[in-house]
């Protein structure tokens, strides 16, 4: 696994709400297929609930259907985020 300390959630407002905290992290949105996008936030929570309610952008057109994250201190944000999109490749981080 290659976020550390939790697994995989479904991607639903309940679910972010019960399993995601208000803390800073790296965080990872997947389907069936593929990993979608790979953030870092200063509140991993807030973040997803902002993914929940995009509309018609590249990332919700691919229909993300679960999460993970790991909870880091703001410092290792950048780093930790590149490592995952490095190992990751997902399809909305790629440029």
């Amino acid at each position: 696994m290659p976020f550390e300390g939790y697994g995989g959630f479904s991607f639903s407002p309940a679910s972010v709400q019960r399993n995601a905290p208000p803390l800073p992290g790296v965080y990872g949105l997947s389907n069936a297929d593929q990993w979608i996008y790979v953030g870092s936030t200063a509140n991993v929570q807030a973040a997803l609930i902002a993914h929940l309610r995009e509309r018609d952008t590249p990332l919700s057109r691919l229909s993300p259907k679960g999460f993970t994250f790991e909870l880091c201190d703001a410092g290792q944000h950048a780093g930790r985020q590149s490592r995952l999109v490095g190992e990751l490749t997902p399809v909305c981080n790629r440029h």
